[in-house]
C-alpha cells in the first residue's frame, strides 16, 4: 500500500528520493520515541516535541491542554507537519560538499484535530505509555479526572504522508576519489542501558525495559 503524493508531500528539488510506502512510514513512526509538531501561532511558525502513538492510520499527539498547540486546537482542529527522524550515521566525504548523514525520516502534513471522544482518548493515552514497554499502562497507576482534563491528545489522519531515507557511503566527484582524506560511515545506534530503578521502588524491574518491545 501506498500513499499518494501531493503539492505538500513532492520534493520540489529531488522528487525521486521520497518514498510514499505505508509499511515503511509505519515502521519508522513505530520506531520514534519523539516527534516534532510544527504549526502557526498567531503568525509565528513553532515547533513542539512532543510523544507520539499510531493506531492504524492515524497518528495520535499527546500535550498540555495549556500549550499553543492545543489551545490552537480547540476550534476545530490545526494546521501540522509533523517530523521524525532517526539517525543511523555519519557519512565523511573527501570534499565538504558530499558530507551528509544516514537517516530514515517521515513528514506528515494535515490537519490534527482534538480528540473528544473519552473512550477514544483514554485508548490513545494507553496505547502511548505502552510505546514505553508492552504492558506498561497495567503496570503504572491509571489518570486522574484532574490529570485527564489538563492532558490533550490530538488525532492527525496519516493521508499526507512522505518518506526519505539515505543509507551508504558517500557520493564523491569522480575527480575526488584518488585525494588523500579519509571516507567512510560512521554508524550511529541507540543503546538501552541499564534501567536505574528510582528510590523507594519495592517491585522488579521489567523486562520491557531494556529495549523497545
Amino acid at each position: 500500500m501506498k500513499f499518494t503524493p501531493t503539492d505538500r508531500t513532492t520534493s520540489l528539488r529531488n522528487p525521486g528520493k521520497l518514498l510514499y510506502d505505508k509499511d515503511i512510514a509505519y515502521r519508522i513512526l513505530d520506531e520514534a520515541y519523539v516527534c516534532h509538531v510544527g504549526y502557526i501561532a498567531n503568525g509565528v511558525p513553532r515547533v513542539l516535541p512532543t510523544a507520539h502513538v499510531r493506531v492504524g492510520d492515524v497518528l495520535y499527539l499527546h500535550g498540555s491542554t495549556g500549550s499553543r498547540a492545543l489551545l490552537n486546537a480547540r476550534d476545530g482542529g490545526v494546521d501540522v507537519c509533523v517530523e521524525v527522524t532517526l539517525l543511523d550515521g555519519l557519512v565523511y566525504s573527501r570534499s565538504w560538499f558530499h558530507h551528509s548523514v544516514n537517516y530514515r525520516c517521515v513528514i506528515v502534513h494535515g490537519r490534527a484535530e482534538p480528540v473528544q471522544d473519552e473512550r477514544e482518548k483514554w485508548r490513545a493515552l494507553e496505547m502511548l505509555v505502552d510505546t514505553y514497554g508492552t504492558g506498561r499502562s497495567r503496570d503504572s497507576r491509571e489518570p486522574t479526572d484532574k490529570e485527564l482534563a489538563q492532558t490533550g491528545v490530538l488525532a492527525l489522519p496519516l493521508t499526507e504522508v512522505s518518506v526519505k531515507t539515505r543509507q551508504g557511503p558517500p557520493n564523491e566527484d569522480p575527480a575526488d576519489v584518488d585525494l588523500a582524506y579519509w571516507a567512510g560511515e560512521v554508524p550511529l545506534t541507540t543503546v538501552v542501558g541499564a534501567a536505574i530503578p528510582d528510590e523507594g521502588v519495592s517491585v522488579p524491574t521489567p523486562s520491557y525495559t531494556r529495549a523497545k518491545t
